[in-house]
């Protein structure tokens, strides 16, 4: 019984999109049409290596950047914000 409800309530939760866009009336959206640029085995590659890099840069880069950049810290550690002169070299 536990097996069925979870079974129903991921389908349920898989589904909901699909139902608010019918709902509004908007069209689902599709995937693209497949052409043999996207067959090369380094975009193969990309598409499996891709989550990795995603889930580093949420989990581990954006938090240590959020801290390094704190402005009590940004000094310790050398941060500079994007927009500062000085960081492109530009005078």
């Amino acid at each position: 019984m536990k097996r069925l409800t979870v079974t129903l309530l991921l389908a349920l939760a898989l589904s909901s999109p699909a139902t608010a866009a019918w709902a509004e009336g908007q069209p689902l959206p599709q995937s693209d049409d497949y052409d043999d640029s996207q067959a090369h085995p380094l975009r193969i590659a990309g598409y499996l290596l891709h989550p990795i890099g995603y889930t580093f840069e949420w989990l581990l880069f954006r938090p240590i950047h959020r801290l390094v950049s704190q402005p009590g810290l940004a000094q310790v550690f050398g941060h500079r914000a994007h927009g500062d002169d000085a960081a492109v070299g530009a005078r």
